[in-house]
C-alpha cells in the first residue's frame, strides 16, 4: 500500500513537471559556440527541458512559435549577484526563525524579464538554498542558482577566519553544508587567505572574491593556486598607487600566469558615482518598481554612497572608472577571460536589468558585441563548470534561451529587445512577462509604506 501511494505521488509529480514540446521555427540562432556558428532560418525543438533538435523533423505534438526575423541566443548568466531572501534582521528566540519574508516568484521576476537564466550568489545563506529548491521543484519560475559561501577576517559576523587553521576548517564546513564555491573578502590576513585558497582547491571548490587589504604593496602574493576569479576590476585598481599603465600590465601578467579570470563589474562603480552625485537617479532606474519595497526604501533613505558623497569621492570614482576601462581592454588583449557580473543588490544595481548595462559597458571598454555575449554565456558557464549543460545553443543542452527581436551582434543594446524567454525549457512569453511585471509593480506600490529600512529589526511576519 505504501509503495502504491508513493507511485501515485511520483506520477503526479512527473505530470506536474511535464512541459509542452515547443518548436521555434524560422529563427536565426546565434549558437555562441567556439566556431561562432550562426544558423539562419532554423527550426529548434525543445523537449523534456532540453534542446531536442535543430533542423530536424518536428514532432506532431509540438507547439509552434514563429521566430521569423528573430534571433535566438543562450540565456544570460550574471556571475555576481546578492539576492533578497527570507531573513531575520534582529535577534531571535530559538524557535522563531525568519521574521521578514518575500515572495520568491516576485524576487525572480527581474531575472525572468531580462532573460537571466543563471545567477551566481556571492554571499549565500540557507534561504538561498530554499529559493533554488523552489525553482527546481517547479513551484516558481527562476534562474539556475550557484552558491558561494563568503569568508572574511576581522571581528565581524558570519564566517570569520583569522588563522590558517580556522580558514581551512571554515572551507571544509562550507563544503559539508553544500556550498559549491568560496568567496574571499577584504579583511582576511595574508596567511589565512592563502590557506583558504589551498584548502578550497583540495576540496574541489573554486575561489572568487576580493583581494584582501593585507596584500597592499605585495599583490604578487595574492595570486596563488586556487584563486580563480577576481570579483571586481576595482580590486586591482585599489592596488595601484597612480592608476598607471605599468600597474595594469603587472596585473595582467599576474592573472595570466596564475590562470585567474576577471569579472570587472563595471556597472557597480558607475552606479556608485551616479548616486554620489544625486540620489534622484534611484527611482528613475529601469526596473526600480519591480524590486521589493524594503530595498527601494533602503536605496533611497540609507544610501551609503550618497551619504559619503564629496567632490573628492566623485573624483576618486571617476579615476577608477577610467582605470577599470583600460584594465578590461588590457585583459582582453592578453586573452584573459572576462565574465559579466553586476554586484546586483548593491544600492542602485537592479537585479536582471543591470546585466544588460554591464554587457554594454564591456563593449564600450573595448570588447566586441560577440565577446561581451561570450562573457555572459559560454565563458561564465565554463567557469562555473556547467558548460556541458548551458551557455551555448546546442542539442542536448538545457533549453535556457532568449528570443530577441533584433541581432545583438550588430548592436549589443539589442539584448534588451526580448520577445520570449525559456527557463529550463519552460516558455515564458512577453505577454506573460508584462502581466507578471504589472502585477508586481502594483503590489510593490501598495506595500511601499509598510517598509522602513531603518526599522527593519522591528519587522514581524509582515508578508
Amino acid at each position: 500500500m505504501a509503495l502504491s501511494v508513493f507511485s501515485i505521488i511520483m506520477l503526479n509529480a512527473q505530470k506536474n513537471n511535464e512541459q509542452a514540446v515547443i518548436a521555434i521555427k524560422n529563427v536565426n540562432i546565434i549558437t555562441m559556440t567556439l566556431d561562432k556558428k550562426i544558423i539562419k532560418n532554423a527550426t529548434l525543438v525543445i523537449k523534456d527541458n532540453k534542446i531536442f533538435s535543430i533542423n530536424e523533423a518536428v514532432p506532431q505534438s509540438a507547439k509552434s512559435i514563429d521566430g521569423k526575423g528573430k534571433w535566438l541566443i543562450p540565456g544570460l548568466i550574471d556571475i555576481h549577484v546578492h539576492g533578497v531572501a527570507d531573513i531575520n534582521f534582529g535577534t531571535s528566540y530559538p524557535t522563531e526563525g525568519d521574521t521578514f519574508f518575500v515572495d520568491n516568484q516576485d524576487i525572480m521576476m527581474p531575472y525572468i524579464a531580462n532573460g537571466v537564466t543563471t545567477i551566481f550568489d556571492l554571499n549565500s545563506r540557507v534561504e538561498n538554498f530554499a529559493q533554488r529548491n523552489e525553482i527546481i521543484k517547479g513551484k516558481i519560475i527562476g534562474p539556475r542558482i550557484a552558491l558561494a559561501a563568503l569568508i572574511n577576517g576581522g571581528n565581524g559576523s558570519g564566517r570569520i577566519a583569522n588563522t590558517p587553521s580556522d580558514g581551512r576548517q571554515t572551507v571544509r564546513i562550507a563544503k559539508a553544508e553544500g556550498y559549491e564555491f568560496i568567496k574571499v573578502y577584504s579583511e582576511l590576513n595574508v596567511e589565512t587567505f592563502k590557506a583558504i585558497a589551498d584548502e578550497a582547491k583540495k576540496q574541489g571548490m573554486k575561489v572568487v572574491g576580493h583581494i584582501p587589504d593585507a596584500f597592499k604593496g605585495k599583490i604578487e602574493e595574492a595570486f596563488v593556486p586556487g584563486f580563480n576569479l577576481v570579483a571586481h576590476a576595482e580590486e586591482l585598481a585599489k592596488q595601484s598607487e597612480n592608476y598607471s599603465d605599468e600597474d595594469i600590465q603587472k596585473f595582467v601578467r599576474l592573472a595570466k600566469e596564475n590562470g585567474t579570470w576577471l569579472s570587472p563589474t563595471l556597472i557597480v562603480i558607475k552606479r556608485i558615482e551616479e548616486q554620489a552625485r544625486s540620489i534622484d537617479i534611484i527611482p528613475k532606474l529601469e526596473g526600480f518598481q519591480y524590486i521589493h519595497p524594503l530595498m527601494q526604501n533602503k536605496w533611497m533613505t540609507s544610501n551609503q554612497y550618497h551619504d559619503k558623497a564629496s567632490p573628492e569621492f566623485i573624483t576618486y570614482l571617476d579615476k577608477m572608472i577610467g582605470f577599470n576601462n583600460r584594465l578590461v581592454k588590457a585583459f582582453k588583449e592578453a586573452g584573459i577571460p572576462l565574465l559579466a557580473g553586476t554586484d546586483s543588490g548593491c544600492s542602485g544595481v537592479v537585479w536582471g536589468y543591470s546585466l544588460h548595462d554591464e554587457i554594454e559597458l564591456l563593449v564600450k571598454a573595448g570588447l566586441t558585441p560577440e565577446e561581451a555575449l561570450n562573457s555572459s554565456t559560454r565563458l561564465s558557464a565554463k567557469w562555473l563548470g556547467i558548460d556541458d549543460k548551458i551557455g551555448t545553443v546546442e542539442v542536448g543542452k538545457f533549453a535556457d534561451l532568449i528570443l530577441l527581436d533584433a541581432n545583438p551582434l550588430e548592436n549589443i543594446q539589442n539584448t534588451r529587445k526580448i520577445s520570449d524567454v525559456f527557463f529550463n525549457g519552460q516558455w515564458v512569453s512577453q505577454k506573460k512577462i508584462d502581466k507578471m511585471l504589472s502585477d508586481l509593480a502594483t503590489r510593490n506600490h501598495e506595500n511601499k509604506n509598510k517598509f522602513d529600512w531603518k526599522k527593519r529589526k522591528e519587522l514581524r511576519n509582515t508578508l
